[in-house]
């Protein structure tokens, strides 16, 4: 039988304590790759209130497909309240799906690299957005995204300070094949990070 995340990260020294305090955290993947990019994308630096406004203004206003995003005028969107750059880059995301197919069909069978760069070859698309989707749309186990604000705090608080991205990955090796669960636990170190993972899982599903 193999271990589960939980019963694997139970035993480490410094998300073990996490998982007692916070429960087994679970990935629950979505149910629309498309909705939960263009999601990611409203959140790109504003914050949480902000972008859940835009995202609720966004979602009664058009229809959310890459058909709908491409069919709506631009200044639909931004009366939605995106800004210039954000309405091009879902009508970029929106292209691109139209062009490739992309869906969760798609990816399930790719690596998490191979998804890394489709994703990021779409403008507005980056790392940090792209690994959104991997740990939320894809459901993928083995996610460290330590360009992750909340995962650099999460990490300060639980190992310690002074440790640079790469040292940080380094040592999050530990918590490999599990380290997306790992990231759940480190955004719950600090209570405001926690509301922000709460925002970024919160599907919007109409």
């Amino acid at each position: 039988m193999t271990d589960s995340p939980h019963s694997v990260l139970r035993e480490d020294p410094d998300i073990g304590p996490l998982v007692s305090a916070h429960g087994e955290l679970t990935l629950d993947p979505a149910d629309d790759l498309f909705q939960r990019l263009v999601v990611s994308i409203c959140r790109q630096q504003v914050s949480m209130a902000s972008a859940a406004a835009t995202r609720d203004r966004l979602f009664d206003a058009v229809e959310v497909t890459p058909a709908g995003v491409l069919a709506a005028d631009d200044a639909v969107l931004k009366d939605a309240g995106l800004s210039r750059q954000k309405t091009r880059y879902v009508n970029e995301v929106a292209a691109a799906f139209e062009e490739h197919g992309y869906s969760l069909d798609y990816f399930a069978e790719r690596s998490d690299d191979e998804v890394r760069a489709e994703l990021t070859a779409i403008t507005g698309v980056g790392e940090w957005t792209a690994n959104m989707q991997l740990l939320f749309a894809l459901g993928r186990e083995d996610v460290f995204p330590v360009g992750d604000l909340g995962v650099r705090k999460g990490f300060s608080n639980v190992v310690g300070e002074g440790y640079s991205r790469s040292e940080m990955r380094e040592y999050a090796q530990r918590w490999a094949p599990y380290r997306s669960y790992a990231t759940l636990y480190l955004w719950r170190a600090e209570e405001d990070i926690a509301e922000s993972v709460a925002e970024v899982t919160d599907g919007h599903d109409k």
